[in-house]
């Protein structure tokens, strides 16, 4: 009887760590909510769902997600590639961070978003200015955290390598970078999410495909079975991209920290 209630319980843990209730109870909320409207106000789970089948038949929906993840991916590329090395040069170097910083915290609460209109200007309707946009919702977050990364490692550590002799940059490989790796990965991993928020906003405002695109032009046919889509879509994506690269940080950077 006691090994049946703790198998019992064992499954109950599993499906709340799962997260499985939650799901349930937003579905049965969203459900009770679109009984008192009309569909185009607020579509239920079934509707929506078809909705999102018509998408899914007819290729658009598809379509629609490859072109916003090239988007997410190289605009995220370009700001991780940029941002980490900048990081460490300002966490590691004091002249650095007198010159940088100011810069870094004034732009970082300035919002992609309010740079559309310009951008627009200067690198036109075309592919550029959304990858320049996500370029620049990603740098901040990943910046920010490269330099708290380095800034936070053990000066014990440093320490200890300067008494054994090691030279600057020999430090910097073996103690400075090491340590500040689970850093660097969580500001990774925030880009990422800026990324995918950012490209939403700017494909509802100039594109004429994407996930941001399909949401904005779907007011045009009151069609809100198909923003709830593209809403879901998002927040797929951007679940799926955090998991995949959470499952690489395990796989290759667990050594340094990274869970």
């Amino acid at each position: 009887m006691q090994k049946k209630k703790n198998a019992a319980k064992g499954v109950a843990a599993k499906i709340l760590g799962s997260g499985v209730l939650t799901w349930v109870l937003l579905l049965a909320i969203w459900k009770a909510g679109s009984l008192f409207y009309p569909p185009e106000f607020l579509p239920g789970p079934l509707e929506t769902w078809k909705g999102a089948f018509s998408l899914i038949s007819d290729g658009t929906l598809a379509g629609d997600v490859w072109v916003s993840l090239g988007r997410v991916l190289k605009g995220w590329v370009l700001g991780v590639v940029f941002a980490v090395p900048v990081g460490l040069c300002v966490g590691c170097f004091p002249w650095a961070g007198r010159i940088f910083e100011p810069f870094l915290n004034f732009f970082r609460f300035v919002p992609a978003i309010g740079f559309i209109t310009l951008f627009l200007l200067w690198f036109g309707v075309g592919e550029t200015s959304k990858v320049a946009l996500i370029f620049y919702a990603v740098i901040f977050p990943v910046m920010v955290n490269t330099i708290a990364g380095v800034r936070s490692v053990d000066t014990a550590l440093l320490e200890a390598a300067e008494s054994l002799g090691a030279r600057r940059a020999k430090t910097f490989f073996t103690v400075i970078l090491p340590s500040a790796v689970p850093h660097i990965f969580t500001g990774i991993r925030l880009g990422l999410g800026s990324a995918i928020i950012c490209i939403a906003a700017a494909e509802m405002l100039a594109a004429s495909e994407g996930v941001g695109y399909l949401i904005y032009t779907s007011r045009l046919y009151y069609r809100t079975d198909w923003i709830f889509t593209g809403i879901f879509t998002l927040g797929l994506m951007g679940l799926a991209a955090d998991k995949l690269l959470r499952i690489l940080g395990k796989r290759f950077l667990s050594r340094f920290g990274v869970h």
